[in-house]
């Protein structure tokens, strides 16, 4: 391929994953957003094929492709602003942002017109997706729906008014709709606003001034609501005891270094971040989750979301109160008695442990990550309150420690934390991904072991399979399934069946050198991993190069033999296999055939599972018109998806993984 072609390619490639990496929407147009997303997550398989492509691309896909290119880098610029700008100045420009959607709809379609895939060499399944995708685009129309049109004539209305007691009922409606109803969420929309700057094509400072008036308005309206807090409104993050916020009108001001800058509420929880800022945790916690990554006091982007406890605000906070008559804020149910409450499980002090993880010796590190690994293996309430309290972060930070035994706790507090799928995001927002395959080449083998399950409990989550896979996973996991010990095998087997659920990580998986690993193991005496073998044969003989990998062996005889004497989920397996195979194949039809594949099919599809039943009929009506099939392929169904099941191992015994 022309080196110009490769360049294009991995621009593609990298504007989808731009795009990706946008994790929320504004309300206005969130549904629109996600749709798009979705979509052009879609297209990202097509490229990593063509970048592998031997043969030439033809002059129009070309066009399209610079096309698609061109589409994408507005479609970016458009989800960015829809993601991190103004509420107001999305329903103020509804109609421009809805056209500009009816836009790439059509430019879309259009360059998958030009993109000719049906005669590229790439796999059916991927044809078929990118085939969906453009009759998707097809029939969106992008049309603005009526309750946005609503929306921004009911805003114009509010600006208009000179009165607000006439828009009280509106002016309540419209906080609900534009998700403006607490003192974060306006603090949200205020930085949003400050932040924006002027597109191509946007007059944002044309609307400034009345975006500003329109939110003063919200403000004062929702303040209006709640009279009886004389403080900056309540937020669910820091959404216990309300008590001390209810004060009299004789109550003593609370100093400004006492309040949290983004709730303005009084700190119960106090951390410090990267840039020396101190924050309520819950309120920055919730900052960095919305993807953000600038400290909100001061703008400087973050190197790190690591917290690290403010003791000694937190008791000069607590002597404050304690001076004034005022109730101190209670923290994770515990009240204060004269110095901060730690956060508490099972009796243990969190907060003590992440601090040792932060600033002790390195046996205070091993001792402290080995037992939040303890506490983390107990139960969902666990993995929960540790994960809010901020060790996540720590941990990862671990994952790079000299100290094998320190690294071996902190990969298994991670695997243990991942089991509860809220926590699996905040591993991935982390930065976790380098520090786990780190643990993964180099680790002692149970580190191994369980670095490879915290990948398998991880790609659980379809997008985390696309990301894993592209920071380069795959090898290291086939060099377990080699090298390692019997667990660390059908642990690095799961994780590698996961991954290649996502089309792109099987061309990895088969160049890594999988294919003729999982044919000696089908061999192997004793065949201990012949189920997980034949699952993830299965899985990449749907792909070309899979197809043509396993075809370098003398493969047939040993998945008719696996039909014959094989568990029902490998018989099943070896059916699919087969079935790849013999599709368009005459040789691997006659060489099924004079092995007696015909009579175990037969009764397959009698006895056999629901899945190999389907398989097996497939594959008779291959061997029964070898001359048709190979006139006329059948389209296989893989049924991917359903396929993630078949990998029968021991794992779960809480949601996905077993707790270590």
């Amino acid at each position: 391929m022309e080196e110009d072609n490769t360049l294009l390619l991995k621009n593609l490639i990298d504007v989808v994953n731009d795009i990706s990496a946008f994790s929320d929407f504004k309300c206005v147009f969130r549904r629109q957003c996600r749709g798009l997303s979705r979509k052009l997550k879609l297209l990202t398989p097509l490229f990593e094929e063509l970048t592998e492509l031997k043969g030439e691309i033809s002059e129009e896909t070309v066009k399209g492709l610079i096309l698609l290119r061109d589409t994408l880098g507005s479609a970016k610029d458009l989800l960015g602003i829809c993601s991190r700008g103004s509420k107001i100045f999305l329903v103020l420009n509804s109609e421009k942002v809805g056209n500009k959607f009816q836009e790439l709809t059509v430019q879309f379609e259009h360059a998958l017109n030009l993109v000719l895939y049906d005669r590229l060499d790439i796999p059916d399944e991927l044809k078929e997706q990118i085939k969906l995708v453009h009759a998707q685009f097809g029939k969106s129309n992008g049309r603005i729906e009526a309750h946005d049109l609503q929306l921004y004539e009911d805003l114009l209305a509010i600006y208009n008014q000179s009165s607000d007691v006439d828009t009280e009922l509106g002016l309540g409606v419209l906080c609900e709709k534009l998700e403006l109803m607490s003192i974060v969420q306006f603090r949200e929309e205020s930085l949003a606003m400050a932040e924006m700057v002027a597109p191509c094509g946007w007059d944002v400072e044309q609307n400034r001034d009345k975006m500003s008036v329109l939110l003063k308005k919200f403000e004062d309206h929702v303040r209006a609501q709640n009279l009886n807090i004389n403080i900056p409104l309540h937020d669910n993050c820091s959404s216990s005891n309300q008590a001390w916020v209810n004060q009299s009108p004789k109550s003593p001001v609370v100093p400004d270094d006492f309040r949290c800058p983004i709730s303005l509420e009084l700190m119960k929880d106090p951390v410090i971040i990267c840039t020396g800022q101190t924050y309520e945790r819950a309120c920055i916690k919730k900052w960095f989750e919305a993807g953000h990554g600038s400290c909100p006091k001061t703008q400087q982007k973050v190197f790190s979301t690591t917290f690290t406890p403010n003791y000694a605000l937190s008791s000069i906070i607590a002597h404050w109160c304690e001076e004034n008559g005022v109730e101190p804020p209670k923290r994770f149910g515990n009240s204060w008695p004269g110095k901060p409450a730690a956060c508490s499980v099972e009796g243990v002090d969190i907060d003590a442990l992440l601090s040792k993880l932060t600033n002790g010796t390195i046996e205070d590190q091993r001792a402290a990550a080995g037992e939040l690994r303890l506490l983390a293996k107990n139960n969902g309430t666990n993995r929960m309150s540790i994960a809010q309290a901020g060790a996540i972060p720590l941990l990862v930070d671990l994952l790079s420690t000299p100290d094998t035994i320190t690294q071996a706790h902190a990969i298994t507090a991670l695997l243990n934390l991942s089991i509860c799928e809220d926590n699996k995001r905040t591993i991935m927002s982390s930065s976790s991904v380098p520090g786990i395959l780190r643990v993964l080449k180099n680790g002692i083998m149970q580190a191994k072991e369980n670095a490879a399950a915290t990948i398998f409990s991880l790609t659980i989550v379809d997008e985390y399979k696309v990301t894993i896979g592209a920071l380069g996973a795959i090898p290291p996991l086939v060099t377990l399934l080699r090298e390692g010990s019997q667990r660390g095998k059908k642990d690095s087997a799961v994780a590698l069946f996961n991954l290649c659920i996502y089309q792109g990580n099987k061309v990895r998986a088969i160049r890594a050198g999988l294919v003729p690993l999982l044919m000696a193991l089908l061999k192997e005496p004793g065949g201990e991993m012949v189920d997980e073998a034949l699952a993830l044969v299965a899985m990449l003989a749907s792909h070309s190069e899979g197809k043509v990998a396993i075809g370098t062996f003398d493969s047939v005889p040993i998945f008719v033999e696996l039909v014959r004497s094989g568990s029902p989920k490998s018989k099943e397996n070896a059916t699919a296999v087969l079935l790849h195979l013999c599709t368009g194949d005459q040789g691997y039809v006659s060489k099924a055939c004079s092995l007696g594949v015909v009579g175990l099919l037969l009764d397959l599809v009698e006895n056999g599972t629901e899945r190999g039943k389907r398989k097996a009929e497939l594959l008779l009506q291959i061997l029964g018109n070898p001359r048709e099939q190979l006139e006329e392929p059948v389209l296989v169904q893989i049924d991917e998806p359903a396929e993630a099941q078949t990998l029968s191992v021991q794992l779960p015994d809480t949601d996905s993984v077993n707790e270590r």
